[in-house]
């Protein structure tokens, strides 16, 4: 059997040694967060930086926890003053809100994808660009893009006729193959158009008035031309409007979008910059996930603890009402024990409640 050394310590050096390496956990987790903050800081001066309002599954998750932190609080105590069935509640409603933070976080990731914030995206729409290649005529007009906005004679349009245009481009999903595609008859209400050239279909192909066969790589276009009409993508990947829903800076400059233009100021941005706008990858978005997902992992992880926690608090037992003074030490002893392993627990918990707000509030004046 193993011998537990640490019974032959003082309950103060026992106390003192376990709090130390509590301690040296935190420090490092901070300098973690630092290293990345930080990271967040230089790289968004120097290229092109989305900014957008957290979800409110951030602000969620931010309710929850404190709400957890606090039933922490008040075990401790309950359990300190040998209110073991106290204790014992407050610590499973400690570890329901706990769990509840770790669901509000991805609900908070769902919204965040829902607006088109998914991480790895780039920032302006390259592939499939309405324009680029591809047009589209509805009922004999012009459909026009502005930003995130599918125009149908100037004015915006109706959820009817976008969805109408979603369903014409919807075979376009899947037409992009090697092997090739067939394409039967199309929504007589839409014209499609080629680098200018009206297209038919003619024997299952896409055929322009000069008599060119769409082959795979202009389907590959057209069909991310479809995925963007299908998740409401005009230019930018988020979703909404330029200057609204969304921000896009340069060295930290606020950019503007006119004619389909990145502005800085009065001044259009020159090719070169447009270039690489067009290649810039979202990091803002991407540096979001990574430092929220490794808060989340360390939650996920003291979690493991507090169920172990809640299993002890069900096992625990109030010492004062044993009998005969060797049962009364042990058992003392073994409920001083779990009282210590509560406050440990506690310290650790309670610093990634702060670390998550200052996290929020990071995101929030940065981000």
């Amino acid at each position: 059997m193993r011998r537990d050394y640490s019974d032959e310590l003082s309950p103060e050096v026992r106390e003192k040694m376990k709090k130390n390496l509590v301690y040296i956990a935190i420090f490092s987790v901070v300098m973690i967060f630092a290293g990345f903050t930080s990271a967040y800081i230089v790289s968004m001066g120097d290229t092109f930086w989305v900014k957008y309002p957290l979800p409110t599954g951030f602000w969620m998750s931010t309710a929850v926890i404190i709400v957890s932190s606090i039933f922490y609080h008040f075990a401790v105590k309950n359990a300190q003053k040998e209110k073991v069935s106290t204790a014992r509640l407050l610590m499973l409603l400690t570890l329901v809100f706990g769990i509840g933070f770790s669901v509000c976080q991805f609900v908070g990731y769902k919204q965040l994808v829902k607006e088109g914030a998914a991480g790895v995206s780039p920032i302006f729409v390259v592939d499939g660009r309405y324009g680029d290649y591809f047009e589209i005529k509805y009922q004999g007009k012009a459909i026009d893009v502005n930003g995130n906005e599918y125009l149908l004679a100037g004015k915006k349009m109706s959820e009817v006729q976008y969805a109408e245009l979603q369903n014409f481009v919807k075979p376009f999903e899947t037409t992009a193959e090697l092997k090739g595609y067939t394409i039967t008859l199309l929504n007589p209400n839409f014209e499609i158009f080629y680098q200018k050239e009206k297209v038919t279909v003619q024997g299952g192909k896409l055929v322009t008035a000069k008599g060119l066969i769409l082959q795979y790589t202009d389907m590959r276009r057209l069909q991310s031309l479809a995925w963007n009409i299908r998740d409401h993508r005009g230019d930018f990947f988020h979703k909404g409007m330029l200057g609204k829903d969304f921000h896009v800076f340069y060295k930290g400059k606020e950019l503007q979008y006119k004619n389909r233009e990145l502005m800085l100021g009065k001044r259009r941005l020159s090719p070169p910059l447009q270039l690489k706008a067009n290649q810039t990858r979202d990091l803002s978005t991407s540096y979001l996930y990574i430092i929220t997902i490794l808060h989340l992992l360390h939650i996920l992880g003291t979690t493991i603890y507090l169920i172990k926690m809640v299993v002890k608090s069900l096992k625990a037992r109030a010492w004062s009402g044993d009998t005969g003074e060797e049962a009364q030490e042990k058992a003392k002893k073994a409920y001083e024990k779990y009282v210590l392993s509560l406050r440990l627990g506690a310290i650790f918990w309670h610093f990634l409640g702060i670390l998550w707000i200052y996290l929020l509030i990071f995101l929030l004046y940065i981000h």
